[in-house]
């Protein structure tokens, strides 16, 4: 599997107190790529690495072929990116915004951001800095699509946005990407929203990729066990063992989070003399909480 964003061993400081540390990011071609993690995790640092505003002190990057910073102005004919906060002239109207977008990208689709202004009920005529919150992020998105990218690289696209805008701008995004199988990496900390749309998923803390995976194998593979008899672990277990605590109250037994999980791992617990009595599913935030817990308590312990 080709790969459309690759970090390769990234190092970044950005302050005495924070760095990006390590990173190896791999984006498959073609896919939906949610990007989550806590404020301050490092999600637009690495955004501002992968579209070249920042540039690494070692390791490699590579983004639609091309190698990230050198090749950057050749990247971005290929890249539409939507930032956190609104890069448009807010005394621009909206016709005149696009017209100026439109000037750095020969592939630009004017008929494509005809259809999106009449979709959104944008009014050419209208000033940026009379848009609404949500009609700006329309107009981003819509920015960003009539480029005709094979890259979209999204920073919190609905962040703040009502819920119909919300629905306006990610049916467009899910639109353009059925109709051309562009690669979407779409950072955000609405963690519901991405367990619907995305089908890759990577989970940043502190500067590091805690876990990068396939969307079905992250929801599927992180599950909580309520466990009798519990042992003391001495060697490898089939599955990652997050995080182990006793029961609340006077029921023993403890409470397992583990990943990796799979049904045939049943059969461990009876070689340790231990009883699974249930195994329980957990949706995405569940799992993104417990396994960011996990990371900062391995942290703790080194």
């Amino acid at each position: 599997m080709s790969n459309e964003i690759e970090f390769r061993d990234v190092n970044y400081r950005t302050s005495k107190t924070f760095s990006i540390k390590s990173l190896d990011l791999n984006v498959p071609k073609g896919s939906l790529y949610g990007f989550l993690g806590p404020n301050g995790s490092g999600k637009s640092t690495t955004i501002k690495l992968l579209t070249g505003m920042l540039r690494p002190k070692s390791g490699s990057i590579r983004v639609c072929g091309f190698d990230v910073p050198g090749d950057t102005p050749r990247m971005l004919q290929f890249t539409g990116y939507v930032p956190e906060r609104p890069h448009v002239f807010p005394s621009f109207r909206i016709d005149e915004a696009l017209a100026f977008h439109a000037a750095f990208y020969p592939s630009w689709d004017s008929d494509w951001a005809d259809d999106m202004l009449d979709k959104f009920r944008l009014d050419p005529k209208q000033k940026i800095a009379a848009l609404s919150k949500g009609e700006t992020g329309k107009l981003l998105i819509l920015m960003a699509l009539s480029q005709r990218p094979q890259l979209l690289v999204l920073d919190e696209p609905t962040d703040g946005l009502d819920p119909v805008a919300r629905r306006d701008v990610l049916t467009a995004m899910l639109d353009y990407v059925s109709e051309t199988q562009a690669t979407v990496f779409i950072s955000s900390h609405l963690v519901h929203e991405l367990e619907r749309i995305c089908d890759w998923v990577g989970v940043m803390d502190d500067g590091c990729l805690v876990a990068e995976l396939p969307m079905q194998a992250f929801k599927n593979g992180i599950k909580r066990l309520r466990v009798g008899d519990a042992p003391n672990i001495e060697g490898e277990t089939p599955f990652v063992l997050l995080n182990r605590k006793p029961h609340d109250g006077v029921v023993p037994g403890e409470t397992w989070i583990v990943r990796g999980w799979q049904k045939d791992m049943r059969n461990y617990f009876d070689t340790v003399g231990a009883t699974l009595k249930d195994v329980i599913d957990l949706d995405l935030e569940e799992g993104f909480v417990e396994l960011l817990n996990s990371a900062r308590e391995e942290t703790d312990r080194v």
